[in-house]
């Protein structure tokens, strides 16, 4: 059974799997961007720095080459400070925006000149560096200079910094350039800012498209899914509008298709059904009154069996059995036929259901084959003359097909009564168990003419339905019997709306109660 907020809960099931289709959508695309925007934005800004620091370093570079070999190489070979000091100041002053530092000897000591000393001191040149630009180079046919320039990017007191030297060829003194690269600091910082913003913007973009790609894609989708929702439903009518020449309307067709097919198959399914019902209905009913008659006529043979000739009562009794079985089997196919038709409805009343129990059994005169167990004073709001059926189906059952004592112990709570009838019997084979409540089926195959028709524990499970109960079976944990167990609402009127639903058949009365199932 399904609640009454079935639809709602499925339909927001339904709208959580559809958006996280689209938000899985969303992502899809953001990282795609994501991936492509950092991407591009990486090479252009690595491309550009590359461009800014190495054109600033060639000028730089090209610019200190030519005041080495215009300025400081026309200084001795041993130059003494103040020398060095004014060629550094005008090495400086020939081209602002670097430092220059020139270190020789004299007199056979170190002399250091700085152009700046708060800004350049020796210190600031890497020790790796330094190395380099005096280490002399060995000639060869692709090296004709014994000294070269190198230079190094270097981070001094948080500032960038590119650092050349390079040292006088023939000999003389070294000298080194310091230059900030501030300035291309924070232009290449205001260009990783523009980049970022493109990035985001980039993003904002794609969630855009994939917004509106996700509406595009997934609203024929939703549409869909609503059409097989109302499909599932039994709307056999719904049909989608079909437009385009995509996959999407290609999917559409064929849940047509589809549709068209399974209504016109549920149609004549349907039909098929209806016209069995129906004559199933109007043979019950066309039998019904020569059955009467039969009846009548196999009661007063019964009634005269004893005067009639020795080898004439055998073929009587026959005749009185095989015709109770069949008008037994008649009021079950109508009661049958009223649940497949939908027209079984509840005579609802309030009984105690201690003293229901015990009229069934007192009534089929079982009373000393079965221990009840069962508090007076439990009352519920059923059907009383379906609660009858159950249980003389099942306790019925349990006699023929179990073993004495029959057990019956009824409980209840706030809202439920249960009912468990347990015999002591061989148990059901676990294989017949999925088919107890099966219409006409019968556990041995062996026993197709048994008095049991096969409807009886199908009847009882229907009527629990229609009370909005259940009815269970197994075997017992000991191996010692079957139990059977009915479950039903003590308020049956409750579960049914609030009406109480006054029974429009009259027929079927108890003599379709008795329990006479084959199903074990």
């Amino acid at each position: 059974m399904s609640g009454p907020d079935g639809p709602a809960r499925r339909s927001v099931l339904a709208g959580l799997r559809w958006t996280s289709l689209r938000v899985r959508v969303l992502i899809v695309f953001a990282l795609v961007a994501l991936v492509a925007a950092v991407s591009a934005s990486g090479i252009a800004y690595w491309l550009n720095r590359e461009a800014v620091l190495t054109r600033t370093q060639d000028a730089a570079l090209g610019d200190f080459r030519r005041q080495m070999q215009n300025g400081a190489a026309s200084l001795p070979m041993e130059p003494t400070g103040p020398e060095l000091r004014s060629a550094a100041e005008r090495m400086a002053d020939s081209s602002p925006g670097y430092h220059v530092l020139l270190t020789g000897t004299h007199d056979g000591k170190p002399v250091v000149a700085s152009s700046d000393l708060d800004a350049f001191t020796k210190l600031d040149v890497p020790e790796s560096l330094q190395k380099q630009v005096n280490k002399k180079q060995p000639l060869k046919n692709g090296n004709s200079h014994e000294y070269h320039l190198f230079w190094q990017r270097t981070t001094i007191r948080g500032t960038p910094y590119l650092v050349a030297g390079t040292k006088i060829i023939g000999g003389g003194p070294a000298g080194y350039m310091l230059k900030s690269l501030d300035q291309e600091r924070e232009d290449l910082n205001s260009l990783a800012w523009s980049l970022g913003v493109a990035t985001a913007l980039a993003l904002i973009g794609s969630a855009l498209l994939a917004q509106g790609a996700a509406t595009t894609v997934l609203r024929p989708v939703q549409r869909l899914g609503d059409a097989a929702r109302k499909l599932g439903e039994g709307k056999l009518d719904t049909r989608l509008v079909v437009s385009g020449t995509d996959e999407l309307a290609d999917l559409s067709r064929t849940f047509n298709r589809a549709a068209g097919s399974l209504e016109k198959q549920v149609a004549d399914m349907s039909a098929r059904e209806e016209s069995s019902r129906r004559f199933v209905a109007d043979m019950s009913h066309e039998l019904r009154t020569p059955l009467t008659a039969i009846t009548a006529v196999a009661e007063v043979l019964e009634d005269e069996a004893d005067n009639l000739d020795p080898m004439i009562a055998p073929a009587v009794h026959l005749v009185v059995s095989e015709t109770r079985r069949l008008n037994d089997l008649v009021e079950n196919l109508m009661e049958v036929t009223r649940f497949d038709a939908g027209t079984a409805r509840l005579v609802l009343d309030t009984v105690d259901v201690a003293d229901q129990v015990t009229a069934c059994i007192d009534a089929r005169a079982w009373l000393d084959a079965v221990d009840l167990d069962a508090e007076r004073g439990l009352m519920a709001r059923l059907d009383p003359r379906r609660l009858d059926v159950i249980l003389a189906n099942l306790i019925g059952n349990a006699l023929k097909h179990g073993g004495s004592p029959v057990r019956v112990a009824v409980r209840a709570d706030e809202d439920e009564l249960t009912i468990e009838v347990r015999d002591h019997g061989p148990g059901i084979p676990e294989e017949v168990l999925p088919h107890v409540f099966d219409r006409f089926y019968k556990a041995s195959a062996s026993r197709p003419r048994s008095e049991g028709s096969g409807l009886g524990l199908s009847i009882a499970v229907e009527n629990a339905h229609i009370h909005g109960g259940d009815i269970t079976a197994h075997n017992s944990p000991d191996g010692r019997g079957a139990v059977f167990v009915l479950r039903l609402p003590r308020d049956a009127e409750r579960l049914a709306g609030g009406a109480e639903r006054a029974g429009g058949e009259q027929a079927g009365g108890d003599r379709g109660a008795h329990g006479k199932d084959g199903a074990k």
